[in-house]
Formats: structure tokens, sequence, C-alpha cells
């Protein structure tokens, strides 16, 4: 974005370097004595520069705009610090370091005693001149950086191109928790939402993206998407041929009703069942957005076990539970770790009559599968197959138990 990268690298060293200047001609030699001795210190060679405010520090180059969105995977993963200073001077200290090791300490002494000479009031003034310089080489604040991609979210005339930029550096902004919160206070989250309207597919897909990275555990946000009323087009997005799209919604489906229950009633009113069982047995559909639409199916049937709260229809539908025991036909490994696992939970849900699973003959393809994870899989594969075959198991001495206790 234009607007979010207001300094050209050429302004910004051009503005480094007057305020290098500034620094050494005016704020070194109101730390005369200790500035000097460093000053001295490395023309003798003593190896280590000495800040003027302390003991020796390195010195670290800074990073743009630019970078820092293009780093995102850094940010997300623990506070950084930000740069107080454009151009890597993290402080003062540091650009005053810069400054000793790179003058000539003559200089910097005959420099020091013509601004001796300047009056106090004099000094004050140049000093105010370096304190609007810093600021205005101050580095954006994350809120500062959301509110440049919102503006240009909100402008109608941007490109399409600039559009998707302004998405994309949101969904590196709102992965902390704090970030994520104020995205709705700072005018943010209704553009986004409304981009899920947008013709360009790829604009589609990153705004479910964003809203799915903003709501991950987080009650508040989730229920703020949720009363805007998202999960309508995010449903009718998981029926979307594109396999991208349709695996962004259902991500952001899954981050926004996962241990919500308000969320969930959503979702059963919007007919979400539907789109489970439409990427459930659709043979055309990408098997990896089956995957993900069979977690989300593990993910409700547990928290309606763990919460008490009524149990959806849709999970006990024999025509879902069909689409389950058939998806354990597909040689998958990964798959078949993911159904099994659905299927276990789903047997304990007080709704699901355990015969609709004996009519589909569950029994006859576990022990199929056990044939296959035993005679089939790849040599490379067969620690992993163990696991599998270890829960296919488990299914199979639950679904005894519960047919047993039926025909008891």
């Amino acid at each position: 974005m234009a607007k979010a990268r207001a300094h050209s690298s050429k302004r910004t060293t051009h503005h480094l370097l007057l305020a290098v200047s500034l620094s050494v001609c005016v704020l070194l030699p109101l730390l005369l004595p200790a500035a000097a001795t460093a000053a001295v210190a490395v023309a003798e060679g003593d190896g280590e520069i000495k800040s003027a405010l302390g003991a020796g520090r390195q010195w670290v180059t800074g990073k743009d705009e630019v970078n820092l969105v293009a780093e995102g995977d850094t940010a997300r993963v623990g506070s950084v610090e930000e740069d107080e200073f454009a151009g890597g001077f993290g402080s003062l200290d540091s650009m005053l370091q810069w400054a000793i090791g790179n003058s000539d300490p003559e200089k910097l002494k005959e420099e020091a005693a013509d601004v001796q000479k300047l009056s106090a009031d004099e000094l004050l003034k140049r000093r105010q001149e370096i304190k609007e310089l810093m600021e205005k080489l101050k580095m954006p604040s994350d809120a500062d950086l959301m509110k440049i991609a919102i503006a240009d979210l909100k402008n109608s005339s941007i490109s399409l191109e600039d559009r998707q930029r302004a998405l994309q550096e949101l969904l590196v902004l709102v992965e902390p928790i704090d970030n994520a919160n104020d995205l709705d206070k700072l005018g943010g989250l209704l553009p986004v939402i409304q981009e899920l309207n947008n013709a360009n597919e790829e604009i589609r897909t990153t705004s479910a993206w964003v809203l799915g990275t903003a709501s991950q555990n987080n009650a508040l946000v989730q229920n703020q998407i949720l009363g805007y009323g998202a999960l309508v087009r995010l449903v009718k997005m998981g029926y979307s041929t594109s396999t991208e799209e349709a695996a962004k919604a259902l991500y952001a489906i899954s981050a926004l009703i996962r241990n919500n229950v308000n969320g969930q009633e959503a979702f059963h009113s919007e007919n979400g069942g539907s789109m489970l069982q439409h990427i459930l047995v659709s043979n055309s559909i990408d098997v990896r957005l089956q995957k993900k639409a069979v977690f989300l199916v593990t993910d409700l049937a547990d928290f309606q076990l763990n919460s008490g709260n009524p149990q959806f229809p849709f999970l006990s539908d024999r025509l879902f539970l069909k689409s389950m025991v058939d998806m354990l036909s597909n040689f998958d490994l990964d798959l078949h770790e993911k159904v099994l696992l659905a299927i276990k939970s789903l047997l304990k849900l007080s709704s699901t009559d355990v015969e609709d699973f004996e009519f589909y003959d569950l029994e006859g393809v576990l022990l199929r599968l056990g044939v296959q994870l035993e005679d089939l899989t790849p040599e490379d594969q067969k620690e992993f197959a163990a696991e599998v075959d270890g829960l296919r198991r488990e299914v199979q001495t639950l679904f005894q138990q519960k047919l047993k206790q039926v025909h008891s």
C-alpha cells in the first residue's frame, strides 16, 4: 500500500543522516565527557564502542514496515519490541553509538566546543528540533498499520491488488489477541466481512482467512462476527467449487463456532450440516477439504458430549453416518485417523442410533480396514499405520459394546 509505506528508502536514508548529524552536533556535546572518552577509545583501537550513556552495545539493523509484515510468523509467536526510530536506531543511545563509531574524534571535539558556545535558548531549540524529527521517524504501531489497511478496504477506488494487500496485512496483524480485539474498535471488522461478497475469489478467500484468524480461541471476536451475520455467507462459501475458497470458509466457520454455543446454534440454523454432508459425499471434493470437514464434525460432537447441550440432529442423521463409514474405504491414513476419531465421538452421543452404523456395515468396513493397514501400508508409514490400527480397534470395541447394549 502506498500510504502504508510513507518513507521511501532514499527519503529514509536522508532523514537518518540528518538525524545522526544533528545528534552528533547537538546531543553528544551534552554528554561530552563520556562521548569524548568513547571517541578516543575507538581511535586508540579499544575494540568495543562504548555508549555515551552506559555500557557497550552492538549495532543492529532495523526493519521497515514491509519486512515487518513479511516476517509475520515471528510477530505471532511472541511480542516484538518496536524500534523507537526508523532505520534500526532502537534508541537515542544506539544512535549515539553509531555516531561515535563513525566520527573523527578530533572533529567531534571541535564540534562539541562550538556547540558549547550556544546559549541555553539555542540549545533548547535544537533539542526540540531533534525531538520533532525523531517523532517523524518513529515506527508505526500495529494500531497505526491496522488503521491504514482498514482505510484502504473502505476506499472503493483502490485496485484489487491493493485491496488484497490490505487484507494480507490484517491477516498478520490480527494474530495477537489484543490486535484482534481492536479490529472492530478501529472499524475494521465490518469492512472485512463485506469483502466476503467481493466478486473476486481471492479477495473472498483472504477475507474468510482473516475472520478465522481473528476469532481463533477468542470469544469476544467470535460473538462480534456472529453478530454481524457473517456465518450465513461463510456457509455458502463452503459449497464453492474452489478448494481454496471452501477451505478458508470452513476454517473460519470452525474458528467461529468452536466452544461457542451461539455459534453452533447459528451454524445449525443456517443448515451447516448440509454443507458438511456435501463436502463428505462428493467424489470431486479435494480430500484435504474433506479432512477439515471431518475434523469439524469431531469438534462439534466432542463439544456436545462435554457441554451437555442438546445434540444437533444432523450429527445422527442416517445419511450423514453413512458418509462417515464410506470415507473409510478411501486409502488415506490421515483421513482414516480423522474419520475414526469422528465415528468414535459420534458413537458416544446419546442421539446416535448404533443400529444405523450396523445397517451400513461398520463392522465389516473396520475389519477390511484392518487388513489394509496390515498388508498394503508402505514400509515408511508402518508406524503411523499401527497407531491408526490401534484407534480402529478402539472404535470396533466401542461399536460392539453399544450394539450389545441395544440387543440385550
